[in-house]
């Protein structure tokens, strides 16, 4: 991508047949590129208007009744001068108005060029405009809460405060050096320690809200797993709320794993309902128990699913419990009771009849607690971005040599250093410092064109 001004347009909305459809126009001389195949002179017009008339090409025949909305430099999304064209949704249409532009001196954009540009034209820090690419993607509640959250500077802002902090005592530290041969002081090794401590602290809780904030993003894989008959259909299809899977009595009924998207309290969770596994299956039936194996693997969470009727069956799952959880340490792995319509007597923490919906409320709720742990949601910033996740842990690494620089008396042009290490890092994240271009390129590539 070429940073100049250089006119660029591209479909803004989703290819496709659909009632409207909007083209963005951004560059130099943006407004004065479309003016000559528009019916109303949009050079006289004020920023920030919409004007309603007909689009014509190049011979002068109309292509469709259109609306543009007119932005001057310095007072658009990308800082350029702009133009947003909304016209019926024909892909005929759309194509045509495309031709138009590009015959005038316009090019077509590449993906993220907009975005890209309002970040060098500073509308937007580096953290910000990623945020545009999480909040088109975002497909919960929380997911995008998180990303307007960022898009907004609450992130940044919070860098920034770290990053100042740091700021402040480096210059001081930088300043004995100066004076290295007078042997004075002007940093307090004391209130450095703390405040070292401070910044320390809260980089590491943003860095911990990353498996959350990966989670809320990208949705939460939770494996239904058990023997067969343990009911592990029957809760799939109460906890969707409708008959996804089917339910029977006889043992391997399924055979493959069925896979189903939940939203609760805004999270969304991808449910996977399992092939019971056992010993002795047939070929076919065996098959699906090793893709059951496979999609625990892949899970953050693990409802392992016992009969509440059958003492062994809940002694075999508790050691399927204990098993999985000393291999995967990264996993929530919680033993569910079903059938307790047929055993009153059952004391399992998680006791449910997926039956008769009994439990149900209470295990969607412990689902939503294990994904959120002791993090604030509504007031904590969380963090989804691995880039970011990244630049946080080489921040925290470096205010860690800070800390045992400071214990152990080094001198101060080594701690200097470790502090410009941890301020590069989190000037990484919103791009206050120089970024590779290749890094930028890479972030900006897996934008949708015409953002």
């Amino acid at each position: 991508m070429s940073f100049e001004n250089e006119p660029i347009c591209a479909l803004a909305t989703t290819n496709g047949v659909g009632a409207i459809a909007v083209i963005r126009a951004s560059g130099k001389d943006a407004i004065n590129l479309v003016n000559p195949f528009f019916s109303k002179d949009l050079t006289t017009q004020k920023s920030h208007t919409i004007h309603f008339g007909v689009l014509s090409d190049s011979n002068g025949k109309a292509i469709d009744e259109v609306l543009i909305s007119i932005f001057e430099q310095g007072k658009s999304f990308t800082g350029e001068e702009s133009v947003e064209i909304s016209c019926h949704g024909s892909n005929f249409i759309q194509q045509e108005i495309l031709n138009v532009l590009t015959s005038s001196g316009f090019r077509l954009a590449e993906p993220g060029e907009f975005t890209k540009r309002a970040f060098m034209n500073g509308k937007l820090d580096l953290s910000q405009a990623e945020a545009v690419a999480d909040l088109i993607a975002s497909q919960s509640k929380q997911a995008h809460e998180i990303a307007l959250k960022q898009l907004r500077g609450t992130f940044s802002s919070q860098l920034k405060e770290l990053r100042e902090k740091l700021i402040h005592f480096a210059s001081l530290i930088e300043l004995e050096l100066d004076f290295s041969e007078e042997d004075v002081e002007f940093a307090d090794r004391t209130q450095l320690k703390k405040l070292v401590a401070d910044v320390l602290k809260m980089v590491n809780r943003l860095a911990e809200s990353f498996k959350l904030g990966n989670a809320l993003k990208n949705g939460v894989p939770v494996a239904i797993v058990g023997a067969p008959n343990t009911g592990k259909s029957t809760l799939l299809n109460q906890l969707l709320g409708e008959n996804r899977a089917i339910v029977s009595n006889i043992a391997g009924t399924t055979r493959d794993v069925i896979e189903e998207t939940l939203n609760i309290d805004g999270i969304l969770f991808r449910l996977i309902d399992t092939a019971g596994i056992r010993e002795g299956a047939e070929e076919i039936e065996a098959m699906g128990i090793e893709r059951s194996f496979e999609k625990i693997e892949q899970a953050s969470i693990v409802l392992c699913l016992a009969d509440a009727s059958n003492q062994s069956s809940i002694d075999e799952v508790k050691n399927w419990q204990a098993e999985l959880e000393q291999k995967y340490t990264d996993k929530k792995i919680l033993l569910v009771a079903n059938k307790i319509d047929l055993d009153w007597r059952i004391n399992e923490e998680h006791s449910i009849s997926a039956k008769n919906g009994i439990g149900i409320d209470s295990l969607k709720q412990k689902l939503v607690d294990l994904v959120v742990g002791s993090f604030d949601i509504q007031n904590e910033t969380i963090v989804s971005n691995a880039r970011h996740y990244e630049a946080l842990i080489k921040s925290a690494e470096a205010l860690e040599k800070v800390s045992i620089d400071l214990e152990n008396g080094t001198t101060g042009d080594f701690i200097a250093l470790d502090i410009r290490a941890a301020m590069r890092s989190l000037g990484n994240i919103t791009g206050e410092i120089e970024i590779d271009r290749d890094i930028l390129g890479t972030i900006f590539e897996r934008f949708c064109i015409g953002k």
